[in-house]
């Protein structure tokens, strides 16, 4: 098996993800040795986003898990469909058929509602799962993952052992709000995403917004790396950036230099910052000081 990263990192430019080196050979082994592969980094720095992308750059369907304190099986393999089921056995009582073959019909596939990981195995090509901040579930969650990544197989008390038509891409994203166990990781492979450097940060935003001038694009992405150095609760992410960039444009900003444009530019810092105090750190002189030293 011959391994190049150059082709994944490639489809992911063409779906919209600029990757680094390491990213693109770290998603080029999830694929190819089939691992897992668990993403940490702060929030906004685009974990999400690598999901979404990989699966365009596959062509393949994104099934995503959004994490949570208190998540069970329920929620992320299947559940019965009650209802369903009881208009059934209404239905097949009034035609008096025998006890035992209602029980069959109404727990068969046609009224079980899969769930995000009963989904994903379900799919005739593999698709990308997106276990998305898993360190907010609970570790009894985390233990119970483990099983179903190891096997790939989930078992039914009245249907048996399902076992994956296609093994999934699995891709898992953490903030860092507690610690994962060491089975986790051990079963993953590891990419730590960080906050992108100037030339990665603006080739992303010429991606995503191909027609912005060329000047501009690099006055934001400068007065964005400089904020982030600021003492701030929640440093603005490349979600941000892009906000803000759109907010620019719309208000029709040519460059963020000027009297004329200060007040816009104060008022659009909205985009970037997102708690009270954020805000009330960044009055129009800390704005002015940070522009003064965009080239």
């Amino acid at each position: 098996m011959t391994l190049d990263y150059k082709p994944v990192q490639r489809d992911l430019a063409e779906a919209g993800y600029i990757a680094d080196d390491a990213l693109a050979m770290a998603l080029c082994l999830t694929i190819g040795l089939r691992r897992p592969l668990l993403l940490e980094g702060e929030a906004g720095v685009g974990k999400t986003d690598i999901a979404k992308a990989l699966a365009a750059a596959l062509k393949t369907r994104l099934i995503r898990l959004q994490c949570y304190e208190g998540l069970d099986a329920t929620a992320t393999i299947y559940e019965w469909n009650y209802q369903r089921q009881l208009l059934a056995i209404r239905a097949h009582e009034r035609d008096a058929m025998p006890s035992d073959a209602i029980e069959r019909h109404i727990f068969s596939e046609d009224y079980l509602l899969r769930r995000p990981l009963l989904e994903a195995i379900s799919q005739p090509q593999s698709p990308v799962l997106l276990i998305d901040e898993i360190d907010r579930a609970d570790e009894e969650f985390e233990a119970y993952l483990l099983e179903i990544l190891s096997d790939f197989q989930i078992t039914i008390p009245e249907l048996g052992t399902i076992a994956a038509r296609s093994i999934p891409h699995v891709i898992l994203t953490s903030n860092g709000t507690r610690t994962l166990s060491d089975a986790l990781r051990r079963r993953c492979l590891y990419s730590y995403v960080d906050f992108p450097d100037e030339t990665k940060e603006l080739a992303i935003l010429h991606a995503r917004l191909p027609n912005i001038d060329r000047r501009l694009a690099r006055q934001i992405v400068r007065f964005v790396q400089m904020l982030r150095r600021e003492e701030l609760e929640k440093k603005p992410g490349i979600a941000e950036t892009l906000d803000w960039a759109s907010s620019l444009i719309g208000l029709d900003v040519r460059s963020i230099h000027g009297d004329a444009t200060a007040a816009a530019i104060q008022a659009s810092l909205i985009c970037l910052l997102k708690t009270e105090a954020d805000l009330k750190s960044m009055p129009r002189e800390v704005t002015a000081r940070l522009i003064d030293k965009v080239a």
